[in-house]
């Protein structure tokens, strides 16, 4: 019998035992979808003042490892302007070269292409490596890799649409 998900009360008793391990990706080359994007404010640092901030959860599709959860931050300013472009020219929104008003809500469910690589951090004394997105592709490569992708998973035996196999023919 499969249990029904819910929310927990805070006296709820659990019984689960913890979730998976993290999945270190290979680096290189993934597609992915959107799955989740929330507005938030960035604070600032030394090198970005305040600013508007995406916070995206990103799918990756791994022909390894099923699909992976990465985050990825957008920060609304000039100074990363460029980093906007490339993320909404891999979701098929802008166009190289041609200006765009972002439309946020057609961002949850867009699917693109991407690098990944390892991030390498130190917390608390500690090392800790993590997924990170390097750069996105422009949309047209993600749509060439998928129909290079399709053409090699053809079927092995011609259809009745290809004029091979007709019914009653075996």
């Amino acid at each position: 019998m499969t249990m029904q998900e819910r929310e927990l009360n805070w006296d709820d008793t659990i019984e689960r035992d913890g979730g998976g391990e993290y999945v270190l990706l290979t680096p290189g080359d993934y597609n992915f979808t959107v799955t989740k994007f929330e507005r938030a404010r960035f604070q600032g640092s030394q090198n970005l003042p305040p600013c508007n901030q995406a916070k995206l959860e990103i799918t990756i599709h791994s022909p390894e490892h099923g699909d992976v959860v990465v985050f990825h931050n957008l920060f609304l300013h000039t100074k990363t302007e460029g980093l906007l472009s490339a993320f909404f020219t891999a979701i098929g929104q802008k166009k190289k070269g041609e200006p765009l008003r972002m439309n946020w809500n057609a961002v949850v469910g867009a699917k693109g292409r991407c690098q990944i690589e390892h991030y390498k951090y130190t917390k608390d004394g500690r090392e800790y490596v993590n997924n990170q997105i390097k750069r996105f592709y422009p949309y047209d490569e993600y749509l060439k890799y998928v129909q290079q992708s399709s053409a090699q998973h053809q079927p092995p035996f011609p259809t009745a649409q290809q004029g091979g196999w007709q019914q009653g023919q075996f």
